[in-house]
């Protein structure tokens, strides 16, 4: 039966599992992470790489092809002695000093003794008491191939007094497989390290590539994928953790497998898995990898008819791929590269993108027929690609040669290269545009204020009227000349320079004109605001309301005429009478009055209200 939680719910099965990898292998919590020194030896470590530390460049000046020195951990010394030694006197006397390791690269490897020799020699005359172990990765990987992982383990661990590459790279390995096994050992069936570092051909930005291959045979409550998903994403976390603890800066590539799918690929004889067994090195094994390492290297792991098959299946269709691949650059790629830029010039222009079968006809309208902005043999060539796309698309085009390749991609760079120059012509429009615009609505709000008169009469009352009257903000009085100034000079016909000269001053006029768009926003703003604000105190000039028996009206009067609303009805008030009129009237009157005229309220106006209607009262 499942275990309830506090709310009496179960849990879900697979949250079971999670808790079974944490339940059976608590032990392994206790595991120390290689790498982890106790502050003293840490201490004791520093000191001795400062006493060390002339030895190593000796060393090194010596035999410069050296890739690491390290500090064996004293832990581990023992068991390399007992490796060297069989007499038990000798494995103590040599387990007291200090053991470096060398690793030297496996072409030198049949010079090992003369120069394991020469080094004792250099440490004999420097009087350092140590022991050396010269060794190619060969050697340090023959371990993991002996099932020795200990070995491996503590050479990844060694202090390094110099260090290459080989240190580094198999200490971020080994950290990373200790915290994997000791969070879920349960379900990890190897742990493997491969690639370049495993060939010893790697450089300086090299992967450190490892593989985990998962059990799944035994899984009981979740789907084997999901176990999978779980576990990679532990896994895959681990990764950042490893690297700082090893202090490395090297990527480390971790592959996972589940074991049903590394069997099948390795039965169905896929080269990626054949290569990772021939050339792959345990760092952990539960005797898995290395049997089908010994039968892959006896000739037994052999590929099934049926893959046998598949793979000259595979070779027969290469001019079959090589057709398709052809296709798929002259229609895929050039295509996309073709349409993508296209419409984004018309939308540069300020068109909604066109459908595919449009947009052809769009460019030919606007820029060709248009604007006269575009050559025609480019807009036949955009006709030209996206007719092979549709043949491409309806089956009907299922072959292009390389030649027409050539000529669709030679093409396609001269297309792209023209639309870099149609960018800037529509930019250079669009910027006389945004200048027009903004003019032709600086002066529309100047001429709703001021009547319909001459930019410098305008522009004289503005000034005088609302920069100086305290109207609107004072420097907006610069901004408007700004405009102004712009607009003429846009117009102008500017004089022929040189492409560099161009562009730098295009680029110039692209900044002062988004500079000006902003500065003229805030001003029309303004403008708009103050506008309404006059209209709405025009709106409320002369208006009043009278009390009657009859009821409330409103009395609205204007410079040249006196205007009753008795329930929404408009009438007009003469000198003599109430007649008829209408709202349109009354909008017309109050549209002709100006802030300058006053309102004077004519006395008979009053008579004939009391004449009309009886007494009254005025309300404010």
């Amino acid at each position: 039966m499942a275990e309830e939680n506090k709310e009496g719910h179960k849990k879900p099965k697979v949250d079971e599992e999670l808790e079974n990898i944490k339940g059976n292998y608590q032990s392994n919590k206790n595991k120390k992470i290689p790498e982890e020194l106790t502050e003293e030896n840490k201490q004791k470590m520093e000191k001795t790489r400062e006493e060390l530390e002339k030895l190593k460049k000796a060393y090194i000046k010596k035999h410069s092809y050296i890739r690491a020195i390290g500090i064996l951990p004293p832990q581990i010394i023992p068991k390399f002695v007992e490796e060297e030694f069989d007499n038990k006197e000798e494995q103590e006397k040599i387990s007291k000093l200090i053991h470096l390791i060398v690793i030297i690269p496996e072409e030198k490897y049949k010079k090992i003794k003369e120069i394991r020799t020469d080094l004792i020699k250099i440490s004999d005359e420097q009087k350092q008491k140590v022991w050396v172990h010269v060794m190619s990765h060969v050697d340090v990987f023959n371990y993991g191939l002996d099932g020795k992982y200990e070995f491996e383990e503590a050479i990844g661990m060694a202090y390094p007094l110099y260090d290459k590459d080989f240190l580094s790279n198999l200490r971020v390995a080994e950290i990373h497989k200790s915290l994997v096994l000791r969070k879920f050992e349960k379900y990890i069936v190897s742990y493997v390290i491969g690639g370049s570092f495993v060939r010893g051909d790697t450089v300086k930005e090299s992967d450190v590539d490892t593989y985990v291959i998962i059990d799944d045979t035994d899984v009981k409550r979740m789907p084997r994928l999901e176990l999978k998903e779980k576990l990679r994403g532990i896994i895959y976390n681990y990764i950042a953790e490893a690297s700082e603890l090893a202090g490395v800066k090297n990527l480390l590539n971790v592959q996972i497998y589940l074991l049903t799918d590394f069997w099948e690929a390795v039965k169905d004889a896929q080269p990626v898995f054949f290569t990772l067994i021939r050339d792959g090195i345990p760092l952990y094994d539960r005797g898995t990898f290395m049997p089908w390492k010994m039968l892959l290297k006896m000739g037994k792991l052999k590929p099934s008819p049926e893959a046998i098959d598949m793979f000259m299946r595979s070779g027969e269709k290469l001019s079959e791929i090589v057709k398709r691949r052809l296709l798929d650059i002259a229609i895929g790629d050039i295509y996309w590269s073709v349409i993508t830029p296209t419409q984004a010039m018309i939308m540069l222009y300020g068109r909604g993108p066109p459908t595919t079968k449009e947009t052809p006809g769009v460019v030919k309208e606007i820029f060709y027929d248009k604007e006269k902005m575009l050559e025609k043999k480019y807009v036949d060539f955009v006709t030209k690609v996206i007719g092979l796309y549709k043949g491409y698309e309806h089956q009907k085009v299922k072959e292009v040669s390389g030649k027409e390749v050539d000529e669709l991609l030679e093409q396609a760079n001269d297309y792209i290269k023209r639309l870099g120059q149609l960018r800037k012509q529509i930019e250079k429009s669009s910027q006389k545009k945004t200048v027009e615009d903004l003019y032709k609505d600086f002066m529309s709000i100047l001429e709703a204020l001021f009547g319909k008169k001459e930019e410098i009469t305008l522009m004289k009352k503005f000034t005088e009227e609302l920069i100086k009257k305290g109207k609107i903000n004072p420097r907006l009085e610069k901004t408007a000349k700004e405009l102004l100034a712009m607009n003429k000079k846009i117009k102008e016909k500017a004089p022929k320079k040189g492409k560099k000269e161009e562009g730098k001053s295009g680029d110039r006029r692209k900044e002062e004109i988004e500079n000006l768009r902003k500065e003229v926003s805030i001003l029309i703003r303004d403008l708009v605001e103050y506008n309404q604000r006059a209209e709405l105190m025009k709106t409320q000039r002369g208006r009043l309301r009278i009390l009657t028996k009859e009821g409330t009206y409103e009395v609205v009067m204007t410079p040249e005429e006196t205007f009753l609303i008795d329930k929404g009805v408009v009438k007009r008030i003469t000198s003599t009478k109430i007649e008829e009129s209408s709202e349109k009237e009354l909008l017309e009157a109050l549209n002709k009055q100006t802030q300058e005229k006053p309102i004077r309220a004519n006395p008979k106006i009053f008579e004939v209200i009391r004449k009309e209607l009886g007494e009254f009262e005025i309300v404010v």
